[in-house]
């Protein structure tokens, strides 16, 4: 792993943000949750964070930069299961499995925080909140991927990327990645088609017909969205799986 270390607790401005698009944090949470943040190293594009088969010591947290989660295929292709953005808490809970099912690599430069077995667990047992907060980013984690799940079974491929990208914009933008509703888009044509399950050249064909038709405009991994209800419609886009309407816990848990 090509990493450069730190020993301070970064940015965790992204993650706390991810969690924030959820549920009401005190202060006291919220320092709680960058106490733990104390190992952030910077690694290369194309660094795994784990592979398919290694048994876990580490919690990762994505501050900046993106990585995916993916499987290989018998015949040498790559499915791609999950991208991941800033603020992405990557694995809370595979420290309870005996080995990975998948892998996980940076697709740019990114920033990880590393967490010890146990450290984010302890917070959340002196704090309900905080574990509240933890359960409902794993629910939404979920709920994207089934809606991914739908994206490849039953969207053509015009909807099924007009649907990832105002998905990315919507994830971006809860953490402040995005301007509007331009953001950068470092992904490749090929990493897309992984993840819908389409080969590179009909991703680019898609993408030639997204621009033809005025959605969105594309240059130098900078994506413009030119009208979002529009792309929004067309692919059948409804951001309420994201659950993005923060939950006053304490009231529910009172």
């Amino acid at each position: 792993m090509n990493s450069e270390r730190t020993t301070h607790c970064g940015d965790a401005e992204a993650f706390l943000g991810r969690l924030r698009a959820c549920v009401q944090l005190s202060s006291d949470d919220e320092h709680a949750l960058t106490d733990v943040i104390r190992d952030v190293r910077r690694l290369s594009a194309g660094t795994h964070l784990i592979r398919k088969g290694d048994r876990p010591h580490d919690v990762h947290i994505l501050l900046e930069g993106w990585a995916a989660r993916y499987d290989v295929v018998p015949n040498g292709g790559r499915s791609i299961t999950a991208f991941l953005l800033p603020g992405d808490l990557l694995d809370q809970h595979v420290t309870v499995l005996g080995e990975m099912d998948h892998s996980i690599v940076t697709l740019t430069d990114a920033s990880v925080a590393f967490l010890p077995n146990g450290r984010l667990e302890s917070v959340a047992v002196r704090r309900p909140v905080v574990a509240s907060a933890l359960w409902w980013s794993t629910l939404v984690d979920q709920a994207v991927l089934r809606a991914w799940l739908v994206n490849i079974g039953r969207r053509d491929a015009f909807e099924a990327i007009g649907h990832l990208l105002c998905e990315l914009h919507a994830r971006l933008a809860k953490v402040g990645f995005t301007i509007n509703t331009d953001f950068e888009l470092p992904l490749t044509q090929e990493e897309i088609a992984d993840a819908l399950g389409l080969t590179p050249t009909h991703v680019n064909r898609t993408l030639k017909r997204l621009r033809e038709e005025g959605y969105i405009t594309l240059r130098h991994n900078m994506l413009v969205i030119l009208d979002i209800a529009s792309l929004k419609a067309a692919a059948g886009f409804d951001a309420s799986y994201l659950h993005s309407k923060p939950v006053d816990l304490m009231r529910l848990m009172a």
